[in-house]
């Protein structure tokens, strides 16, 4: 790679499934990584797709606000830079109250009739900029969120939703994105995780480089969008020990 300076290369990463394990804290080795050996060398940021408190909880607190230059919950939807936010977008006043209830009433409907091995509590959760629905309720166990996964990945329990929901709701512009081992999100079209590049690539933000790093890349995952995205270099993870492995690669560390 060509030695470009701090400011003209941005970094952008996921969280789950690449600076952690899925539904897990930080390695205290991995996060003196990227703060000792990356962040002197680059411009870095997070696109997660939970809500901000998800990520202090995996990320080991408000400490990120100051070690990130962006910090982009739900998509980008909340975009805070150096510490600050500076900008948010509302699921509410874009759909309105009438299609919510719709949506949101036709959901636990589907959901209460759903068989399957077990199921806990909080089964949609509603964000500022988008719901995220979890047929066995957040509220599970460890150990219970990955035999759903393991169950899912058999029985194709969210795909089928997500086709129900296309064909109830062709009406609303709405996507689903598969993200993590349980859930998955909906919001209006455009409001994936391409939404925080409207925020890093306005006039004044001149980066030669922005590499987004995610493990849920392929189709109908919460990664893709941005991850094909052409004003991206996209990098496919399976792990954060992936992740350190390609910034060293690109680093030459």
């Amino acid at each position: 790679m060509v030695a470009l300076a701090r400011d003209e290369i941005l970094l952008l990463f996921d969280v789950d499934g690449t600076l952690t394990q899925p539904r897990s804290n930080v390695e205290s080795e991995f996060e003196k990584f990227m703060y000792e050996q990356i962040k002197p060398r680059a411009t870095i940021g997070i696109v997660g797709g939970s809500d901000l408190e998800k990520m202090f909880e995996q990320l080991n607190g408000r400490g990120i606000l100051k070690h990130f230059d962006y910090v982009f919950p739900e998509n980008g939807l909340v975009q805070i830079e150096n510490g600050v936010e500076v900008g948010k977008e509302s699921l509410q006043q874009h759909l309105g109250e009438e299609t919510l209830q719709r949506f949101i009433n036709f959901v636990l409907r589907y959901l209460s009739e759903l068989k399957l091995p077990f199921k806990r509590g909080t089964f949609l959760e509603f964000r500022n900029g988008m719901m995220n629905v979890c047929p066995i309720g957040r509220q599970c166990t460890r150990e219970e969120r990955l035999t759903f996964n393991q169950y899912d990945n058999e029985h194709h329990v969210r795909e089928k939703m997500i086709e129900v929901l296309h064909k109830e709701f062709a009406d609303i512009d709405l996507t689903y994105s598969i993200g993590g081992q349980i859930s998955f999100d909906v919001f209006p079209r455009g409001w994936d995780k391409t939404f925080a590049l409207r925020h890093v690539t306005k006039p004044g933000k001149n980066y030669k480089e922005i590499h987004f790093f995610g493990d849920k890349t392929e189709k109908g995952g919460n990664d893709h969008e941005i991850y094909i995205d052409p004003r991206t270099i996209g990098h496919k993870v399976a792990s954060p020990d992936d992740t350190r492995r390609i910034l060293s690669e690109i680093f030459q560390l």
